[in-house]
């Protein structure tokens, strides 16, 4: 494994972070405790130092699951979670007051929440969960940043960037409160790319990378045929025409990598993990892992090094705006 250095924190990451949503069980099924905790145990034992949760996860569920594995880990583990908005509103809207959204003593109390979770005294990277920056100028959550803070309980405070919005933190990025952003980037979301992490890098504010395989689209593993269970996330998300358009996609992705000499087009999730590795504005990849396996696969990439600039010059033609959370 090798490590990165997390912006201004000066925390060093591994280059591959555990996501922990599917761990939560609520909207990824199919798994068990059983098998999220032998996967978080194997990621230690691989190197991986970084797990990013949240408290809307399972409500709560995947904090608790997390929490036990941190406990027992054989190195320390860098932990962040979020603070979920308070109307449960996904995504953020200029239009919500943000004391609707974030007043103060919530951002407190669910902080609280989060450390009984986790069964921590100190949350290494406290996130908002939504955002939009009509918000910046409010001093509410200012106000709770600097206190969770001062009282120890907090480290380090970051945002969870809007779904396919990466403009919509650049103001809070440039008050220099925000120590961390977290940023859905991937070979078809390449928007972080044209404003975020210039003004990242120019911050020193570390850059997490979320849904570097869109969901599970750039696994190479989804066909037309694929069924989800029902109540499934991806059942949503890859409802109606989509999976035809990602088969589509995905085909044209390799039939160009399958031009580059030497590239193996049937490894595209190990190509797309690599591709966000690219960026130097980026500081770990987080890509949802609950099986031992993944963990395996996911944490082998470092080893492999960069991906050549032949193959990138490919996947920068492959951008492919749209949005399925809506």
């Amino acid at each position: 494994m090798k490590y990165r250095r997390l912006g201004r924190t000066r925390l060093e990451v591994s280059e591959i972070g555990f996501g922990a949503w599917g761990i939560g069980g609520k909207q990824w099924l199919g798994g068990s405790d059983r098998s999220s905790l032998e996967a978080l145990e194997r990621a230690f034992e691989l190197g991986l130092n970084f797990v990013d949760t949240a408290l809307a996860y399972g409500d709560g569920h995947s904090e608790q699951l997390v929490g036990q594995a941190v406990r027992n880990a054989p190195h320390p583990v860098i932990v962040a979670t979020k603070v979920p908005p308070k109307n449960r509103i996904w995504p953020a809207s200029p239009s919500m007051p943000v004391d609707e959204v974030y007043p103060y003593d919530y951002i407190i109390q669910s902080t609280e929440e989060s450390l009984r979770n986790l069964g921590v005294e100190r949350i290494d990277i406290q996130q908002f969960h939504t955002w939009t920056d009509a918000w910046t100028p409010s001093s509410g959550w200012r106000k709770a940043v600097a206190d969770l803070k001062k009282s120890g309980k907090v480290r380090f405070f970051g945002i969870s960037v809007t779904e396919h919005e990466p403009d919509s933190a650049l103001e809070a990025v440039r008050t220099g409160i925000i120590d961390t952003v977290q940023v859905i980037y991937n070979i078809f979301d390449q928007a972080a790319e044209e404003r975020l992490f210039p003004l990242c890098r120019q911050m020193n504010v570390g850059t997490l990378v979320r849904v570097p395989l869109d969901e599970g689209g750039l696994s190479g593993t989804i066909t037309g045929e694929t069924q989800f269970p029902p109540g499934d996330f991806r059942e949503s998300y890859f409802r109606g025409d989509r999976k035809r358009q990602l088969v589509e996609h995905v085909a044209a992705l390799r039939a160009d990598l399958a031009s580059v000499v030497g590239c193996v087009p049937e490894a595209l999730a190990e190509i797309a993990l690599r591709f966000c590795l690219s960026p130097a504005a980026v500081s770990t990849v987080i890509p949802g892992m609950r099986r031992r396996a993944t963990v395996e696969s996911s944490c082998s990439l470092p080893d492999k090094g960069p991906l050549p600039e032949s193959v990138i010059a490919v996947l920068k033609r492959h951008a492919w705006p749209r949005n399925y959370y809506q």
